[in-house]
């Protein structure tokens, strides 16, 4: 049988990336796995998953939770360095 952290290993983010997916959508963290790891199969999952970060760290700071903003702007950084897709496009 295979454990939540197992499934974490197997797909494509991190723990806390999963966390962030879980807290935005408010889903269990297995799910967020699931979630998390087909949204980054698709087209444009990983912009998504991108938003899901975005939105998360506003939502923490407009609620005064600075540490976590903070933690969670790492959990960004960390996602668009390994997500090439996720990077926003400039546009011209």
């Amino acid at each position: 049988m295979l454990t939540l952290q197992d499934c974490i290993e197997l797909s494509e983010l991190t723990e806390d990336e999963i966390l962030a997916i879980a807290e935005h959508e408010h889903i269990p963290e297995m799910v967020a796995v699931e979630m998390g790891n087909y949204l980054c199969h698709t087209p444009t999952g990983e912009k998504r998953v991108r938003r899901m970060i975005v939105d998360d760290i506003q939502h923490a700071r407009e609620s005064g939770n600075t540490r976590h903003a903070a933690l969670l702007k790492t959990v960004l950084k960390h996602f668009v360095a390994e997500h090439h897709l996720a990077t926003p496009q400039m546009k011209a």
